[in-house]
């Protein structure tokens, strides 16, 4: 499976600034969230992109996303309607192609030579399958991402068969339906905000819309669908997500890059000194 499109979410009320904020990059370069997304995504053999805004939203994108070179195009999801309306709204441009899909609310920092992105898309051209990034994650963040169930696949570390999605479970739910053998206890696995979709995902999103007039379209219950219609894997990669929309999470997510980039020992350094002050006072 060959995967060379990729859609970015950016449509949220309450994440459509997200994605313009600045950081530096552990090139040392300070630049745009988005910019940073886009450079995981062309990192990973993508061609082109499309990033759902909100309407107007547009030229502040264009200019925070730079010069990425190729085909980068934007989406206005008309009313906010729900991740998975978001994803929606760009079932032409994904065309009857796998894609991979990000949040534009999340960074991520590898902990390896091969972005997060890349080693997704790696997994699922090698499965010929969906494939969502999944990380193990203490029941307390439960409320804040979709989980999902399954086995281990044998020889492949990191993979799992997906049986069940479930969208932001309580712990009691997450106890009796999504575990996972071989989890430390009160772990489970969550969505990284990143997938390799299938073009079947965009008809059951289809179908969905179709039948929920509401004002919220979640994504996950078309995943759970889609566990039941074709082989659909979750795989732990090699790094770590960074959701810049909660509290203190654009910091977070900045110490992450700083401290696995070419600065590390002044930032380091830094943080010591700031530490030794406190301690004195």
């Amino acid at each position: 499976m060959e995967i060379k499109k990729a859609i970015i979410t950016a449509a949220g009320p309450a994440q459509r600034t997200l994605p313009l904020q600045t950081l530096v990059d552990r090139d040392g370069v300070t630049k745009t969230a988005l910019r940073i997304l886009i450079e995981e995504v062309r990192a990973a053999g993508i061609e082109e992109i499309c990033v759902v805004t909100c309407p107007g939203d547009p030229p502040a994108y264009a200019a925070a996303a730079g010069d990425p070179g190729g085909r980068l195009r934007f989406i206005a999801q008309p009313a906010p309607r729900g991740y998975g309306h978001a994803v929606w709204c760009a079932r032409e441009f994904a065309g009857e192609s796998p894609f991979l899909l990000l949040v534009g609310d999340h960074l991520y920092v590898s902990g390896g030579r091969k972005r997060a992105a890349q080693q997704l898309v790696e997994i699922a051209g090698a499965e010929n399958c969906a494939v969502s990034a999944v990380q193990a994650t203490h029941e307390s963040k439960l409320p804040y991402y979709g989980a999902v169930g399954g086995r281990r696949v044998a020889g492949r570390k990191g993979q799992y068969e997906i049986a069940e999605v479930m969208e932001k479970p309580t712990p009691t739910e997450a106890e009796q339906r999504l575990i996972v053998p071989g989890l430390r206890a009160g772990y489970y696995l969550c969505f990284f905000g990143m997938h390799v979709l299938t073009p079947a995902v965009m008809s059951l999103l289809s179908a969905e819309v179709e039948r929920n007039a509401g004002p919220n379209l979640p994504l996950s219950p078309a995943l759970a669908q889609l566990a039941q219609r074709e082989r659909y894997l979750a795989g732990e990669l090699e790094g770590r997500r960074y959701d810049i929309g909660v509290r203190y999470g654009l910091l977070t997510a900045q110490l992450a890059l700083a401290l696995a980039g070419q600065d590390r020992e002044e930032v380091l350094s830094g943080l010591v000194e700031l530490l030794a002050r406190r301690e004195m006072k």
